[in-house]
């Protein structure tokens, strides 16, 4: 059980609190699309802050609360980057303005913290009180892990047309305008109150986080069982994901084996999960209601060690596949790259134009 000082539990949130808060005013105050820059400054901040947090809580704490906060947020880190490729989906398919997606983007991250916020208590308080739910946990994480991992060897995208069965009603329910005004979520339009594309887009992030919910707590209670560091590795997880999204929208197609790289780490898991259940068994009809002891525990330190290694070896084994395909695709389209090129500077351009006019509109009105 980890016992830590109940001034450094409490100071702890209050500074990831007041990091979400700062977040927030900044994006609400001057929203705008960063710069590689500015996205760069940033996620090496929060990264930093991860890193440095990880250090302190092993010498407050012990190393083993240590290894399992960094084993935590690596888990929940890499999966935060698979569900980047959701939220491109979504901003691409209703078109949301670039100048807008910081917002919305903040929105799905805090969402998403009181979503996992939830399913943390939930999912402590069942096993506090039925320590089988670990069979639970672990099938799911395999199963999910062989999911991926047919994603993997069928080569199939994440779907671009990705809506939902409450999405759809909506959007034939709800009377709804046909232009973004700004963030706004409804207007008065020749005397009558309407809803804006961005209530579905907020539905869609919303929604999406509750699957991300799903997959991502049973992982990360495989590795720790104490709610502190489930929390604290999930806000570090997911602050500095909306920077991200600025940073790699283009590096995520060149992760090519991230689908199998999460396979590899949710299978272990998994694995790791039943073992704990077996070593933990109190199911009358499995073994007598008797625990096997001769099972063995996983270390931590394997853990850390094996996600480590699965991250570093799918994102080298991605880029260099991606270098290898640019190369072969090169010979192809080589006299038209540089117009290929022009075009795409001049479709940033119209682009940045017809932001500059929405926004010239919007203030008009």
């Amino acid at each position: 059980m980890l016992d830590l000082p109940l001034w450094f539990e409490v100071g702890t949130l209050v500074v990831l609190v007041l990091l979400l808060i700062a977040d927030l005013l900044i994006v609400t105050r001057r929203p705008h699309a960063p710069s590689m820059r500015e996205a760069s400054l940033w996620v090496a901040f929060y990264v930093g802050l991860a890193v440095v947090f990880g250090i302190v809580l092993g010498f407050v704490g012990h190393g083993q609360a240590s290894g399992e906060f960094f084993a935590g947020w690596l888990t929940e880190y890499s999966l935060s980057v698979d569900n980047l490729f959701i939220f491109v989906i979504i901003l691409a398919q209703f078109r949301v303005p670039r100048k807008y997606q910081q917002s919305v983007l903040m929105f799905g991250i805090l969402t998403a913290v009181v979503l996992r916020g939830i399913f943390i208590l939930l999912g402590a308080a069942l096993i506090n009180e039925f320590a089988w739910v670990f069979y639970i946990f672990g099938a799911f994480l395999v199963y999910t892990a062989v999911k991926l991992a047919n994603q993997q060897i069928h080569h199939e995208d994440h779907d671009e047309d990705y809506e939902n069965a409450f999405v759809r009603r909506a959007q034939r329910v709800l009377p709804m305008t046909k232009e973004y005004h700004g963030v706004k979520l409804r207007i008065r339009e020749n005397g009558k109150r309407l809803y804006t594309p961005m209530v579905i887009v907020f539905l869609s992030i919303a929604s999406a986080d509750l699957l991300f919910a799903v997959d991502s707590i049973p992982a990360i209670f495989g590795l720790t069982q104490e709610p502190f560091i489930v929390f604290t590795a999930n806000i570090f997880a997911l602050m500095g994901l909306r920077q991200l999204y600025f940073l790699i929208g283009g590096l995520l197609e060149k992760l090519v084996y991230l689908s199998a790289g999460l396979a590899v780490i949710l299978a272990f898991i998994g694995v790791k999960l039943v073992l704990h259940a077996l070593h933990e068994n109190n199911l009358p009809f499995v073994n007598g209601g008797e625990p096997f002891h001769n099972v063995p525990e996983v270390p931590i330190w394997l853990s850390l060690s094996v996600i480590v290694g699965t991250l570093v070896v799918t994102t080298v084994l991605s880029l260099m596949k991606s270098r290898r395909d640019d190369r072969k695709a090169a010979p192809a389209g080589g006299a038209a790259g540089p117009a290929q090129g022009e075009v795409e500077d001049s479709t940033d351009g119209a682009s940045e134009a017809d932001d500059a006019s929405e926004a010239a509109e919007h203030d008009r009105r």
